[in-house]
């Protein structure tokens, strides 16, 4: 039997480009979707080689070793063993300082009318999205799969307090294409129904619309998913395929649509009122510290 071409060298000369597109970092399998998109065949075997040449590419350095990020394994705290330099620390006492004379910030959202989370069906794009989550201060909840009961659990009680307050909540979803991507939206609505919580849930991507535009090959959907018999929407695709500066522009068009620049403008100008309040009590507080050692 004939091989076909995606061998190892072929694996390592197009992951090296792909790899240039996570400077933070991607897994494995990240890169096995990627090169699914370019042509590779999707399945256990091939997902194997990618593992293969990823290994043997680091240990030769071909690759850099912090090219790859393993999200499923964590360290828990750490080993303190750092000797001190006093002029060290003074120095970065007087930089707390400064930080904290100019530390005053009002919470980006919290003159808007909606209340706003990102959730992804993969952990391992988690990357990809933290950018722009982090810019517009939005926070983001990696899923893997279907959440679990204690997970929603949590998010009822951050909405149930947006609610409180007045503010329409907005999940902005992007998953696979494919049976299980799919209805995980609908289960995660349902859930929160079920605890009594009304949200506003946008299914951003992966939709037939945006794989058609963007070209990208799908497979027959896995026959082990018990939700493929139902399924009517042909090949699937995971959102790893898609460009990881695109998913990212994707995520931020997103949020943009749910954020008024109007209520953050007001928002600004009362933050430079305020933070000039701030400061000047800061000041008196420090001067004060002074006058009690002198007495």
């Amino acid at each position: 039997m004939v091989d076909d071409i995606y061998t190892r060298q072929w694996i390592i000369e197009h992951a090296q480009d792909i790899i240039s597109n996570y400077p933070e970092g991607m897994t494995v399998r990240q890169l096995h979707y990627r090169l699914v998109s370019i042509g590779m065949i999707n399945d256990l075997n091939h997902y194997k080689r990618v593992v293969g040449a990823m290994t043997k590419a680091r240990w030769d350095g071909i690759v850099s070793m912090q090219s790859f990020v393993d999200r499923e394994r964590s360290m828990y705290g750490s080993t303190e063993a750092e000797e001190k330099d006093v002029d060290n620390e003074i120095e970065n006492g007087k930089s707390a300082i400064e930080s904290w004379m100019t530390a005053y910030f009002l919470d980006r959202w919290s003159n808007q009318d909606k209340f706003v989370e990102v959730w992804i069906e993969k952990k391992a794009l988690q990357g990809v999205f933290e950018r722009p989550c982090r810019r517009m201060n939005v926070a983001l909840a990696p899923c893997k799969g279907y959440p679990s009961i204690t997970f929603i659990n949590k998010a009822r009680h951050r909405f149930e307090d947006a609610i409180d307050k007045g503010k329409e909540v907005v999940i902005l979803y992007f998953g696979d294409y494919d049976p299980s991507g799919a209805d995980i939206p609908r289960s995660l609505e349902d859930n929160l129904n079920r605890m009594g919580v009304d949200v506003t849930l946008i299914h951003c991507a992966l939709n037939q619309k945006q794989i058609q535009e963007l070209g990208l090959p799908g497979v027959p959907p896995k026959r082990n998913d018990t939700r493929t018999n139902g399924w009517s929407g042909g090949d699937v695709v995971e959102l790893d395929a898609v460009e990881p500066r695109l998913l990212a522009e994707m995520c931020s068009k997103a949020i943009e649509e749910h954020f008024s620049r109007s209520r953050y403008n007001e928002l600004n100008e009362r933050e430079a009122e305020e933070r000039k309040i701030y400061q000047d009590a800061l000041k008196e507080y420090v001067n004060s510290i002074g006058d009690e050692e002198d007495d």
